[in-house]
């Protein structure tokens, strides 16, 4: 562990175990130095914090969208969850998970149909995955 970012967030991490900002900078932090594996790893947790603290379904797929007010801006934690499965969503495509990343995109539109999250674009995104760009 050379890099002092990395050092800190870790440091941080023992602070203050499964606070939000220390795993969205942990998040952010993976994200931009390219290492998709470890923020996936990261946004995998992020999401285990989010059904926790919203009582919902553990498992992401369970999730409904009576089990909370997702359309609700103010609603934080649910928010902070329904963040979490974008990024998730996000990464498993980059990666190259498909199906998975795909599956979290239609929970995400499903849980927030007017799509205040902004999915969409991830619908989009898979919409033109092995399509050639020269029309």
């Amino acid at each position: 562990m050379n890099d002092v970012a990395e050092q800190h967030f870790r440091e941080a991490e023992a602070l203050a175990p499964g606070h939000a900002a220390v795993l969205i900078g942990l998040y952010r932090f993976y994200f931009y130095k390219g290492r998709l594996a470890e923020a996936l790893e990261i946004a995998r947790v992020c999401l285990e914090k989010g059904t926790r603290e919203n009582n919902l379904p553990q498992n992401w797929r369970d999730v409904r969208a009576s089990d909370g007010l997702f359309g609700r801006y103010d609603e934080m934690a649910l928010r902070f969850f329904l963040f979490s499965l974008k990024g998730y969503a996000y990464l498993n495509l980059r990666l190259g998970n498909l199906q998975e990343g795909a599956e979290a995109v239609h929970k995400l539109l499903e849980l927030d149909p007017s799509d205040k999250i902004g999915a969409r674009v991830l619908l989009d995104v898979i919409g033109r995955i092995g399509k050639d760009d020269d029309g």
